[in-house]
């Protein structure tokens, strides 16, 4: 496409990018190799199998063939420049897929053509929708052996729409591509080329009343005319294109790498970024210019922290011409520091440049405040300028981690801390209920490739177990409690005696305690120690170890001695006296009980209920989608959630995924509550 301006302005017109999602074994970094075989930017393809791809450059990607991160690449064709991101597949790491869609104008879904759509296709689909970027469908491996490249198409179409319209078609069993878009002429492994031109044409022309008239008086339009109403109707989703392609054998990739430069949107033709100002219910949108003489605003949508390198911040430069040597901001910060050494990414080696334009991705280091998310700008009144935020999955999987080595526990968390830095769907809590360090992450993998990056990229070594549940003690009933506590041992004695009674509260209510003491019979100078010793109990249980909750204890009587009471003594006659009211209250263990919301096939559904009501569980509502997957809400116990994504990918072929949240405490069954306080009494015995 020509350029319409002249200068920076023509060289950002030029810019083209997109980011390569979708599920595992779609071939997406195959299709990245294959493209920069294609464009000289390699001379070698390499091969996952063989862990030698641009893309897959992380040594724990290469040992597990499985892209982990966004890889960064960039190619030339046809006097473009096109920057692209390679994602991974795997739903544990879309805090690393989900990012790429803020660097990008175009989101290319590949699907496997011998697999079919699979969830994560669709989810993408409409991640990439909400975020109102242009989307392209990719049909990989055309060639593998069986595939019905006609059903599935159609299947596309009906799970998507019907705007999902060919941009070029399959001939000689997926052996090469026809053109169908600017040409018309010749016949297709699908049907004539004729009948999918007139459907393209069709489509675009839709959207701009003054080509509708020339159609329909014409019976055609030159497509070469067509470029503004084409872009619109990406830009409103009017039109999802397809192109097919087999990275193996290089089908289709000539005539994808054309469509990236004519068809797909440069910076001022996509959707805006829903940039805001401001904070909270106080922000605003803000129109963002992709303008190189504007002032700049660059968005960090990646960041890495390598123990040798130090930190790298990946950006996407959305206004304004970044420069080595200039000077920048990181968000609401009132030092700038300075852009020293300016990059594109290749995979993992760094190309310096001098400037970045609009719509260009690029990458600065060794700069310690660059944060995910953050916004770089040169200009004091974009301080506080930011991104609509993404709706991350909730990292529900979680891990307790503690250090080998004594003493290692802050070297430990500040480790952590770098590596939760490069994932928003990782999250790093100290619980306090049980005094254990907690890493959660969106699966099994997850969590297992941190513990891999931990050991071998830091060599530090952590034990881990599964978190234990924070389970409650409360009553159910009125009680009342004694205790006389008295030491004699030669010297100064001790003697505190204390009688209280106890009464359960509300769910939630927490502890009350109050001092009904009349008389002097406990001197005021001693109720703090009775409080302090019944708090001990509040904090360590009574029956099986756990805190306890919602009651109210009031002391209303007790003895002293002029010379043996002391503070220790009440305190001691405290607990033992509160200790004894609990026992005689009906005491029960309550239980964390989590709403859980699962997204898996429709064919699943049956399977995943029966598990669920095996697990203590009820299932509180079903809503179907049009992409055949279900939603699933229900609730509960925690407890009973040990493993359950593995579970759940054995019921849904690796496809279901969940979220959860605390609902509330309700008291566990008796027996689970014998086997909690024998293991309570068998700690003590021992």
């Amino acid at each position: 496409m020509p350029s319409r301006s002249t200068g920076l302005a023509a060289e950002m017109e030029q810019v083209r990018t997109l980011a390569l999602v979708g599920p595992s074994a779609s071939g997406k970094t195959t299709l990245a190799e294959a493209l920069l075989l294609g464009t000289g930017m390699i001379g070698t393809a390499g091969s996952v199998e063989r862990g030698s791809t641009v893309s897959d450059h992380d040594a724990i990607e290469r040992r597990m063939q499985h892209s982990l991160g966004a890889s960064v690449m960039h190619l030339a064709h046809a006097g473009a420049r096109i920057h692209f991101i390679d994602t991974p597949g795997s739903p544990d790491f879309l805090g690393q897929s989900l990012p790429a869609l803020e660097a990008v104008e175009t989101a290319a879904i590949v699907i496997n053509a011998a697999t079919g759509i699979e969830p994560l296709a669709a989810r993408m689909m409409d991640y990439a929708a909400a975020r109102k970027l242009d989307r392209l469908i990719i049909i990989n491996k055309i060639d593998a052996q069986g595939v019905q490249l006609a059903d599935l198409l159609t299947r596309i179409q009906d799970t998507f729409g019907r705007e999902c319209l060919p941009l070029n078609l399959p001939v000689d069993g997926g052996a090469r591509v026809v053109d169908c878009f600017f040409n018309r002429e010749g016949d297709s492994d699908l049907g004539p080329v004729e009948a999918a031109h007139r459907a393209l044409v069709e489509q675009v022309v839709e959207v701009d009343a003054a080509f509708v008239d020339r159609y329909l008086n014409d019976g055609d339009v030159d497509p070469a005319e067509l470029h503004a109403p084409l872009e619109q109707a990406l830009r409103e989703g009017h039109l999802v294109p397809v192109c097919f392609v087999s990275a193996r054998t290089g089908a289709g990739l000539p005539e994808l790498l054309d469509v990236m430069v004519k068809l797909l949107p440069d910076p001022t033709e996509a959707n805006p970024p829903a940039f805001l100002v401001g904070e909270g219910a106080q922000a605003r949108p803000m129109k963002m210019q992709p303008d190189p003489a504007q002032h700049v605003l660059a968005h960090v949508f990646k960041v890495t922290v390598d123990p040798f390198v130090g930190r790298m911040g990946v950006f996407r430069v959305h206004q304004g011409t970044l420069a080595r040597d200039g000077q920048l901001y990181i968000g609401s910060s009132r030092k700038p520091f300075k852009v020293g050494n300016l990059f594109m990414l290749q995979g993992k080696d760094h190309v310096p440049v001098a400037r970045l334009l609009p719509g260009d991705i690029g990458a600065v280091a060794k700069i310690d405040d660059l944060h995910f998310d953050a916004v770089l700008h040169d200009a004091a009144e974009d301080d506080h300028v930011h991104l609509a935020p993404l709706d991350f999955p909730v990292p529900v999987h979680g891990v307790a981690v503690e250090p080998k080595r004594h003493g290692d526990e802050q070297r430990m968390w500040e480790i952590l801390g770098k590596l939760v830095d490069e994932d928003p769907c990782l999250r790093l809590e100290h619980v306090a209920a049980t005094n254990e360090t907690v890493i959660y992450g969106l699966g099994e993998l997850h969590l297992r490739v941190l513990l891999e990056r931990l050991r071998d990229v830091y060599k530090f070594e952590v034990n881990t177990r599964p978190p234990r549940i924070a389970y409650r003690e409360t009553i159910t009933a009125p009680a009342e409690g004694h205790h006389r506590h008295k030491k004699q041992t030669g010297g100064a004695g001790q003697f505190g005696e204390v009688y209280l009674r106890i009464e359960p509260l509300e769910r939630g209510a927490g502890f009350e305690f109050v001092d009904q003491v009349r008389g002097g019979t406990i001197p005021g100078q001693f109720i703090p120690a009775v409080e302090k010793g019944v708090r001990e109990v509040l904090a360590h249980g009574a029956i099986a170890g756990y805190p306890v909750v919602d009651v109210r204890v009031v002391v209303y009587d007790g003895k002293h001695h002029s010379v043996d009471s002391k503070d220790i003594a009440f305190a001691t006659a405290g607990r033992k006296a509160f200790i004894d009211a609990i026992r005689a209250a009906r005491p029960i263990v309550l239980e964390p009980v989590v709403d859980i919301d699962i997204a898996a096939p429709e064919q699943a559904m049956g399977d995943i209920t029966g598990d669920l009501s095996s697990r203590r569980g009820m299932v509180n509502g079903t809503d179907s989608e049009a992409t055949g997957t279900v939603q699933i809400r229900g609730q509960v116990p925690l407890s009973e959630l040990s493993g359950y994504q593995s579970r759940l990918n054995a019921l849904t072929s690796g496809q279901g995924r969940y979220t959860m949240a605390l609902s509330h405490y309700e008291a566990v069954p008796p027996a689970i509550q014998q086997t909690l306080t024998n293991q309570h009494q068998q700690r003590d015995d021992d």
